[in-house]
């Protein structure tokens, strides 16, 4: 795998970390499909709209959810509502020409229904982890945990992209402590477009490290 071929997962330490965002920054800087497997909450097209939008992503680089539910709330709870029930077979990775970004619905604990987890389907894909997490109050705790978790699974984590206003420590003490990469600092953007996401790409010099990581990661296999 390089940059090239890359297929990885964007997960969150929590909700509203900044998933959507970090996988339209993955999603333009890679050149990659974007595919978000469940979707709950569909109200104005949810979050694959939201980076079609922000990116003018053309329908070949994107994937129809596998599940989409309306309310916005916990996948299997969602699903409930909308009297479905996921299934993880019909979660299979799609095929694609070229990179493949794939953005989960929430943390790492969250459950598609009331007897398997997410991390349960990541353990299943077996692809790379980009963690997002915020930049301040709580993120040391909420990061290491996810983590943590990761490498009970053996769930590789490429690295972390750290969201929100810059902070004077966390970054350091999560890179430290975490033993992880942080591939970027990814400040509140006046514009929220994809020349500001670009940019962040490119002064960040995210390419290089992720694929440092990739690297990395395929010693570890």
């Amino acid at each position: 795998m390089n940059t090239s071929s890359a297929q990885v997962v964007i997960c969150g330490t929590d909700t509203d970390v900044g998933k959507t965002i970090v996988s339209a920054l993955f999603v333009q800087g890679l050149g990659a499909t974007y595919w978000k497997p469940v979707q709950s909450g569909t109200e104005n097209g949810g979050d694959r709209q939201r980076v079609i939008d922000l990116l003018q992503l053309p329908k070949e680089k994107w994937r129809k959810e596998a599940y989409a539910f309306s309310a916005a709330v916990s996948p299997h709870w969602a699903a409930e509502q909308d009297g479905q029930c996921i299934d993880p077979d019909q979660l299979k990775l799609p095929t694609v020409d070229g990179p493949l970004v794939v953005e989960t619905a929430g943390g790492l604990m969250v459950p598609l229904t009331r007897n398997w987890i997410q991390i349960q389907q990541l353990e299943r894909w077996r692809l790379p982890v980009v963690l997002v997490a915020r930049s301040g109050l709580g993120t040391l705790n909420h990061t290491l945990l996810s983590l943590e978790a990761l490498r009970r699974r053996t769930i590789h984590c490429l690295g972390l992209v750290i969201n929100g206003p810059h902070h004077p420590d966390n970054a350091l003490t999560l890179k430290q402590l975490g033993d992880v990469a942080v591939l970027c600092e990814l400040p509140p953007l006046e514009h929220l477009n994809a020349a500001a996401l670009a940019t962040q790409w490119h002064v960040q010099n995210v390419k290089a490290k992720v694929e440092t990581e990739i690297i990395r990661f395929q010693a570890s296999r």
